[in-house]
């Protein structure tokens, strides 16, 4: 059964640790009590801290097969959780009739597995390997689309008409992702353990770096930290996510760069921004003080 993937908060650490992924406590406490619980965690804060990697990491770190349902306005039941294939209907239906079947007899063949196209979280409830499933950018979604899920989140378990209620035959790791673009239903987060990720301090930062970029010297990835958390704290149109600093700290590499000059933060503060707006901003702030020291 599920629920003894990790026997403590600090093995949670540890498995995560070993796939490059740095938990704080607050995140390995919750990954640990969703997975006795057999509940689904709710990550929610800005984009790019990291919600997405969490659970990739987890799938990693405990051998799982990450399922992915990836969320946007207008996903509905089709595409999150199943459909019939029609074409290979229409196509049975006139086989049928050429033999003289029944209509009993064909509603009954066309509505049945051959005809069934399974989409993410059928896929997950139907799967006997581990898996990991991400509901990735849920608040993307309309109010009509979220509600579906409940059913999911709750039994794990999904109704056809054609065929009755899919159960699970194991309870995955499921983590939703959400960047706050819209409230939530009350329903949905009262199924969820809550986790909020933000910006790394940055120590922790620093120690992502050195542990994405093996490579790096550990003065130019504690300047790189300092550099990106003095961007973050401008108002900007879209803050540097993490994924964005370890692209800088590799870019650096690249171009042989060992420290953080004017001109080498000139050079490459596009790799960190992607606003105009932003970069000039940033560029100014930086050029009229001694933080890259």
């Amino acid at each position: 059964m599920s629920g003894t993937r990790f026997v403590g908060v600090d093995e949670v650490t540890e498995r995560l640790r070993a796939v490059s992924y740095l938990p704080n406590r607050m995140i390995a406490s919750v990954v640990f009590l969703a997975d006795r619980l057999e509940k689904p965690i709710l990550a929610e804060g800005p984009a790019g801290v990291g919600k997405t990697e969490l659970a990739k990491a987890l799938a990693a770190a405990t051998g799982s097969r990450l399922i992915r349902l990836q969320c946007y306005e207008g996903l509905d039941e089709s595409k999150a959780l199943y459909e019939w294939n029609y074409k290979k209907q229409l196509l049975r239906i006139q086989a049928d009739r050429a033999h003289d079947a029944s209509w009993a007899e064909v509603e009954a063949d066309i509505f049945s597995e051959p005809f069934l196209l399974t989409r993410p979280l059928l896929e997950a409830i139907r799967a006997t390997d581990p898996v990991v499933l991400l509901i990735d950018e849920v608040d993307r979604v309309e109010m009509e689309t979220e509600a579906l899920l409940l059913e999911v989140l709750s039994d794990f378990q999904v109704s056809i008409p054609e065929l009755g209620t899919v159960a699970g035959t194991q309870r995955p790791l499921i983590v939703l992702t959400s960047n706050a673009t819209r409230e939530l239903s009350e329903a949905l987060r009262r199924r969820c353990l809550y986790l909020h990720i933000d910006y790394p301090a940055m120590e922790r930062e620093r120690e992502i770096v050195r542990a994405r970029v093996p490579e790096i010297d550990e003065l130019l990835a504690t300047r790189i930290a300092q550099v990106v958390r003095s961007i973050r704290q401008l108002e900007l149109k879209k803050a540097p996510s993490i994924s964005e600093t370890i692209d800088w700290a590799r870019t650096l590499l690249h171009l042989e760069r060992t420290s953080l000059d004017q001109a080498t933060i000139d050079d490459t503060l596009h790799l960190l921004l992607k606003h105009e707006r932003d970069i000039q901003r940033a560029r100014t702030e930086l050029t009229g003080t001694d933080r890259t020291r």
